[in-house]
């Protein structure tokens, strides 16, 4: 397995309403800045998307690419990459873990490989750049 970047944050909500958020695949346009349109193919059996479409435009970044989910409750949520442009390889996880009352531990891992080669310390950051953006948009959207 390629590197991979982890990096939490603490969010004042219970886990189910984070992972709410982060289920409701069709409002991300609204509140994640890089995403331009991002559709639900297919629906899984929970009622949750198992497959979705995702058009980003992050300046010098921009992707075409889906990707297809697993869901464990409230707790975790995985993917990986089914189809991709600019990609060729991406696995990621949200894991969520209830700290206190109303306080949810949002840990958010992620490994890219890219179809055009990149110098690992550039990929590294650029994922820690991702993660932290990722986070943060996560942590306003929830906390209102």
């Amino acid at each position: 397995m390629a590197d991979q970047s982890t990096q939490s944050i603490t969010v004042a909500a219970p886990p189910a309403d984070v992972m709410a958020v982060i289920a409701d695949f069709p409002s991300y346009p609204e509140w994640v800045a890089a995403a331009k349109r991002v559709d639900v193919l297919e629906a899984g059996s929970e009622g949750r998307a198992r497959r979705v479409h995702f058009v980003l435009d992050a300046g010098a970044v921009k992707d075409d690419y889906v990707l297809e989910y697993t869901w464990e409750g409230d707790r975790r949520v995985s993917w990986h990459l089914v189809q991709g442009q600019m990609q060729k390889r991406q696995e990621g996880s949200y894991a969520l873990a209830e700290t206190a009352p109303g306080s949810t531990e949002v840990t958010y891992t992620i490994a890219i490989d890219l179809s055009i080669p990149m110098l690992g310390m550039i990929k590294r950051k650029a994922e820690k750049v991702i993660l932290d953006t990722a986070l943060k948009e996560l942590k306003k959207r929830v906390e209102g």
